[in-house]
């Protein structure tokens, strides 16, 4: 468990001015958390986003809580690989380097199944699929930075939940809105600890770990699970999903800490997994977290890598 002492330590970060950060799904939720986390400490911020006009309130928002912050918008659609290579084209012409990138946008266990762009299904293929592509595509950035550039992919607790399901990674023949969600977040562990290990033995010049928030209040269950069912039924989902994370979880801003600490805390090392250090890693300040069983097994790490490779048409 990381003491007192060592989280206002990891609060206090010398300042980030000159370095570059870009964060998924920034215009909200844990996103903007981490956002604003990483502007007050001086960073320049690259924030794409798929609604103009969500960003352009995100922009508003994260200058009101950090006057001076300098954020550049982008656009970018996880859910589509020809969206992906030109926000990576879009980065590569602002800035030539890239020293933070966290991958955190997502979408969470849609009532019905829907496909991507390309034909994957929407959990994957958003969550592990976007980033995998997004990622590979901003590695010469990340390499070009000095030291190495960082890598944070957010996992989740349900990535202990299940396994990946190479028989039927889009769930075509048999679909469950959580297993798919779990499915996606095992996924982004197994990124996270694979692309430490191949760094590791191949000498690139990245830094990748993972982190959950826990349980924490944001409008991931608006946007997910309450998605796209009938208004009264949704309704009520959304009211009692938020009153159970209020309740028994925390706030987005202390659920962004255990990413925050992946990125910044000089504690923090390659290919671990970060989160919540109360019962059951739901809330609480930010510590090593639970690396489940089936994230630990490096045939499968590779497996997925391989097949993402094969699916995205862009390789390491």
């Amino acid at each position: 468990m990381i003491g007192k002492h060592e989280w206002a330590v990891t609060n206090r970060q010398p300042g980030l001015k000159g370095r570059v950060a870009l964060v998924t799904g920034g215009n909200s939720g844990l996103g903007f958390e981490v956002a604003c986390g990483l502007a007050t400490r001086g960073a320049r911020l690259l924030l794409p986003v798929r609604s103009k006009a969500k960003g352009e309130a995100a922009l508003a928002a994260l200058q009101t809580r950090c006057p001076g912050a300098e954020v550049d918008l982008l656009t970018l659609d996880l859910s589509s690989l020809d969206s992906i290579a030109a926000c990576a084209a879009d980065v590569a012409a602002r800035t030539r380097t890239l020293d933070f990138l966290v991958n955190n946008a997502g979408v969470m266990a849609l009532a019905h199944r829907q496909e991507t762009a390309d034909g994957f299904e929407m959990q994957f293929g958003t969550n592990h699929l976007g980033h995998f592509a997004l990622t590979t595509r901003l590695r010469p950035l990340l390499e070009a930075t000095s030291g190495g550039g960082t890598v944070v992919t957010v996992a989740s607790l349900a990535a202990c939940k299940n396994t990946i399901r190479f028989d039927d990674l889009q769930s075509r023949h048999r679909y469950s809105p959580f297993g798919a969600y779990q499915q996606s977040k095992l996924a982004n562990l197994l990124f996270a600890r694979e692309l430490a290990r191949r760094a590791g033995e191949n000498g690139w010049n990245i830094h990748s770990r993972a982190a959950h928030p826990g349980w924490s209040s944001t409008s991931i269950i608006a946007n997910g699970p309450a998605s796209g069912l009938p208004d009264a039924v949704g309704k009520a989902e959304r009211v009692l999903g938020t009153a159970i994370l209020r309740v028994m979880g925390q706030s987005a801003a202390r659920g962004a800490e255990p990413l925050l600490y992946a990125a910044l805390s000089p504690a923090a090392r390659d290919g671990d997994y970060y989160g919540p250090q109360g019962a059951g890693e739901r809330r609480g300040p930010p510590g090593p977290a639970h690396v489940p069983p089936a994230a630990q097994k490096i045939s499968t790490a590779a497996r997925l890598w391989d097949a993402s490779e094969r699916l995205t048409g862009v390789a390491w």
